[in-house]
């Protein structure tokens, strides 16, 4: 066979592997590899191997061959070839023995260079070294040695930041705190043509800036572009409408409780993607805050159908079964998700909160505590064992967890009003005041429904210090926010009564009661009232004014 025939050949091999015809492709990779002996030619048969699925096979093909322990592309095939089939151990060992330190730099290294490159690679290619960080996390995250695995994701990231697997497995698995991911991302070595990824990462990781500072990454990002035909602004390219960076917005909206918006971000972007899965993950979210039973039901289905195989799916599943409060079917299908996959935060998180509404403590603390273990970037866990601690008046515990979650989170404005809860409950109403201007302070938009019981906890508040004109304020602020409240109605009502305004205190108990005639406090209280301004000498009538 005349060279010109051999490369023939090798093009064939390449033709059919990007036609996904891999039998094609390993019968004449074979044929070529026999003919020339060539480790290129074998390294193309291997791969055309690995594509088809026959990882025993290439990896006995890479194994046999004597530069396998020399050529990093060889190690890393038949490495790969091992995570297919599960052998971590053999995996790592594949991979050698280099260390990395806890800022992700790796040393002691044996790893040599790339003896055959690939021919057809690409002009920019990712880093080998990269990559085979990389693997080495995933190896030791299937081993569940997740501190070991965060090092090499970081490793990886770092050798390379075009690797964006390794980005997404320290991101989305919760492995840094906001803060650590802000000091990774200013530790990699950017291109100077990477200044789009630049903003593309700053804008993925945990977005626990200031509003101005986080809608200017989003605002930067949309504006970044280029027109190569400046006489026709339609030929214009921005990341305006890119879906990965409107999934971003929306997780931010989900984030700060806009969860209408949220909503309705994520359901135009799934009608133009229906099929992308963290989009699907916010949306499934934010229909379980908004209460939509009947999107969650729809949602569930089509994924259980499409995805059987994924956690998102059952999680689905059971955040529908979660808002129509059947807890218990929601904690089977949590439990299923976390099941098919024990990295998904969300189904450890639901996990627990199916307990915690049916107040089984000692459930619910387990799944807590084991999202906390695996997930040591995400606040919430921490913030909900805080509120099982409340729940059960362990209050000083409750603000140890409650700190911890501010420690990781520091934006997230109900960890503040947590804390001012527990303030309240230990009578700290200083402490409770300042905890509660917090939470209102750190919430990045206009007040919503959805922080009315805040501003009424802060008029409870003002009431305890005798601060009766501020607590009077605040209770008609929370009016604003919702009239449907008794507690505003009746501390408003209280606070009148403490000031001896009869007629204003008995029209608010009235108010209160009218929403819920059985209210213990205000019939009471109405009772006095109405007892105490007689004896005063006010007009009776003026209770029905």
């Amino acid at each position: 066979m005349r060279e010109e025939e051999v490369e023939k050949l090798r093009g064939v091999v390449r033709d059919c592997v990007t036609k996904h015809l891999y039998s094609s492709a390993i019968f004449f990779a074979d044929k070529v590899a026999a003919f020339t002996n060539d480790p290129a030619d074998i390294y193309m048969q291997a791969q055309a191997l690995f594509l088809g699925r026959h990882f025993r096979r290439a990896f006995h093909l890479l194994n046999a061959s004597k530069i396998v322990l020399r050529d990093l592309r060889f190690r890393y095939l038949a490495a790969k070839c091992l995570e297919e089939l599960k052998e971590w151990d053999q995996c790592l060992q594949m991979l050698g023995d280099a260390k990395v330190d806890e800022h992700g730099n790796v040393y002691d290294s044996k790893d040599v260079n790339v003896m055959y490159p690939d021919e057809d690679g690409e002009d920019r290619e990712i880093n080998i070294s990269s990559a085979i960080c990389f693997l080495r996390g995933k190896a030791y995250e299937a081993l569940e040695n997740r501190a070991q695995a965060r090092l090499w994701y970081k490793a990886a990231v770092k050798a390379d930041p075009l690797c964006y697997e390794a980005l997404e497995c320290l991101i989305e698995n919760h492995m840094l705190t906001g803060e650590e991911e802000t000091s990774l991302l200013s530790s990699i070595q950017f291109g100077p043509e990477d200044d789009w990824l630049t903003s593309f990462y700053s804008c993925l990781i945990k977005k626990n800036d200031a509003e101005n500072v986080v809608e200017g990454k989003f605002i930067e990002l949309e504006k970044e572009g280029y027109n190569y035909n400046h006489s026709d602004p339609s030929f214009a390219h921005t990341w305006k409408n890119n879906t990965d960076l409107l999934v971003c917005k929306a997780e931010y909206y989900h984030q700060c409780g806009e969860y209408q918006k949220c909503f309705e971000l994520t359901s135009a972007l799934l009608e133009k993607d229906p099929f992308h899965m963290k989009c699907t993950l916010i949306h499934v979210a934010a229909a379980t805050e908004l209460g939509h039973s009947n999107e969650l039901y729809l949602m569930a289905c089509s994924l259980t159908k499409d995805y059987p195989e994924k956690a998102l799916s059952w999680f689905a599943v059971g955040c529908y079964y979660y808002c129509i409060k059947k807890y218990e079917l929601s904690r089977r299908y949590f439990n299923k998700a976390t099941n098919h996959d024990g990295t998904f935060a969300p189904a450890w998180i639901g996990y627990g909160n199916a307990y915690a509404a049916k107040e089984v403590g000692d459930q619910a603390m387990s799944a807590y505590r084991t999202a906390a273990r695996l997930f040591p970037g995400c606040h919430l866990p921490a913030l909900y064992i805080g509120m099982e601690y409340m729940r059960t008046h362990s209050f000083k515990l409750a603000e140890q967890f409650f700190m911890q979650a501010k420690s990781i989170c520091p934006t997230d404005p109900l960890v503040y009003n947590e804390l001012g809860v527990v303030a309240y409950h230990k009578k700290e109403y200083d402490k409770a005041v300042c905890w509660f201007e917090k939470t209102l302070a750190h919430i990045p938009s206009a007040l919503s429904e959805i922080w009315e019981p805040t501003v009424v906890n802060l008029g409870h508040v003002y009431r305890k210090l005798k601060m009766f004109n501020e607590a009077i304020k605040t209770y008609e602020k929370a009016l604003t926010l919702s009239t449907r409240s008794v507690s505003t109605y009746a501390g408003l009502a209280y606070t009148y009564h403490l000031q001896d305004n009869f007629a204003v205190a008995i029209d608010m108990y009235e108010k209160a009661l009218w929403l819920k005639p059985d209210d213990k406090f205000c019939g009471e209280m109405l009772a006095i009232a109405l007892e105490e301004g007689a004896h005063r000498g006010m007009d009776p009538k003026l209770e029905y004014r």
